[in-house]
């Protein structure tokens, strides 16, 4: 064979096999589509009054982080006859594409009696995405650059973090152990996971043909790390719906996170969702010496119950796990869809240390 005929037969088979990964991929992403579209919609039983944006006005502080990316955070304090000013701070940490929102249904609950603090990640929301590489890593720094600039001294903080916020503060745990039982005094991890979050959700129907599985792989950097515009449609909430909630969802909740996650910034979401590809915080998670609770539903695509279990195995093991929670029928977005269970689940936490300090007051000479 001269060499015209070997440059013809390699572009043929150079050809070839660009169209089979373009069937591969194409395949798996029409069954993602077909199986969000013949899914049952979202019940409309009527608005979530939890969802409102919450009618206290929050402080907003900005705090620096590494590169100089400014940081929005919102402190929400109790009125002036509620407010004690001695008890554990709630610090609320969001998930990728999300913004300080989606804790309205616990600032709601909260903010009568509590302190609550809430920022957005770098990226979204109010905050800048900076000019530094999104790493896991930083994301735990911008969390002890937000605890030391608005925990009071001598309070400890109780930090609940949600998808890559559980990550953040694994991630903050692992880089800064010697300040956890100094500084916090419960943590919840809330549909998370500690290493392969990319590598192992269930977004890809099992149903498909064997030749696409080679694939999926391509198809989750794909979906997490494209810098492309997701436009707020009502043709698009089924995505939303398939991808982060339960299958029987409310429609209050599936509009409220559909307009969240669409209007995170296409760089943001593609940075860190390339970010969380290499994700590995067990040192983190092995670190956590305070109780701490893991909350999972049966139903999550993104983190499935199996990351959850490896966690609270971890921490059993070592001594620290307060709680396995499991939702039955509950999506990726935990604490919106199960938001009144979720909040009692808050409450007791938070009764705890009360109670341990009420304890302490009696038994004193």
């Amino acid at each position: 064979m001269d060499k015209n005929s070997l440059v013809k037969a390699g572009g043929v088979a150079a050809g070839v096999g660009a169209t089979a990964v373009g069937v591969g991929i194409g395949t798996i992403f029409a069954g993602i589509l077909r199986d969000a579209y013949r899914a049952e919609r979202a019940t409309d039983d009527g608005p979530d009054d939890l969802l409102a944006r919450p009618t206290v006005t929050p402080t907003r502080h900005t705090v620096v982080g590494d590169g100089g990316a400014r940081l929005n955070v919102e402190v929400y304090r109790p009125q002036a006859e509620a407010f004690r000013g001695d008890e554990d701070v709630v610090v609320m940490v969001h998930g990728w594409t999300c913004n300080t929102s989606y804790w309205y249904p616990q600032i709601n609950h909260l903010v009568g009696d509590r302190e609550v603090i809430a920022y957005d990640q770098r990226g979204h929301g109010r905050s800048e995405r900076g000019r530094t590489r999104p790493s896991v890593a930083l994301l735990g720094r911008d969390l002890e650059a937000v605890l030391t600039a608005v925990v009071p001294k001598g309070r400890r903080a109780v930090l609940v973090g949600h998808s890559m916020g559980g990550m953040t503060i694994m991630s903050w745990a692992a880089q800064f152990p010697e300040k956890i039982a100094e500084r916090v005094s419960n943590v919840v991890l809330t549909s998370t996971a500690a290493k392969a979050v990319v590598q192992n959700h269930m977004l890809v129907p099992v149903d498909l043909p064997r030749y696409t599985r080679p694939f999926a792989p391509v198809v989750s950097r794909l979906v997490t790390s494209a810098p492309v515009p997701v436009p707020h449609t009502r043709y698009g909430a089924p995505l939303s719906h398939y991808i982060a909630l339960g299958p029987n969802a409310r429609k209050a909740h599936l509009d409220f996170v559909d307009e969240m996650i669409t209007a995170c910034p296409p760089r943001a979401r593609a940075g860190w969702g390339s970010a969380m590809g290499k994700l590995d915080v067990t040192t983190g998670l092995e670190a956590l010496s305070v109780p701490t609770t893991v909350v999972v539903g049966t139903a999550d695509r993104l983190t499935p119950r199996t990351h959850a279990e490896q966690m609270a195995e971890v921490l059993r093991r070592n001594g620290s796990l307060r709680e396995f929670v499991i939702y039955d029928g509950v999506g990726h977005m935990s604490s919106i869809e199960a938001d009144e269970r979720f909040n009692d689940l808050l409450d007791a936490i938070l009764d705890e240390p009360d109670a341990a300090r009420a304890a302490l007051e009696t038994s004193a000479p």
